[in-house]
């Protein structure tokens, strides 16, 4: 298993356009990623699951990737992240 946190930093926090790029490109993954939210985990492959996350400005999350690809997904996907998904919204702690 690996990890990273990144805080949120837009306006609008994790909303539907990001999300579902960053779920679209989780599911190419046989790896599970999952993002944490204080004690709330969510499955970063479902559009819903991270909706009901409800990241907002200046959330810190943790990606979690665990599996035999994790560290390409982390890689990616906190990369992805960190470039804004579409929206310049993520800072690495």
């Amino acid at each position: 298993m690996v990890s990273c946190k990144l805080i949120i930093d837009i306006p609008a926090g994790l909303h539907l356009r990001p999300i579902s790029i960053l779920c679209s490109r989780s599911i190419d993954f046989q790896s599970s990623v999952s993002i944490r939210i204080g004690d709330k985990t969510v499955n970063a492959k479902s559009v819903l699951g991270v909706l009901s996350a409800c990241v907002k400005n200046g959330d810190e999350i943790e990606l979690i990737c665990d599996g035999q690809d994790e560290e390409e997904a982390l890689e990616i996907l906190s990369d992805m992240i960190k470039s804004g998904l579409g929206d310049e919204f993520i800072k690495k702690q």
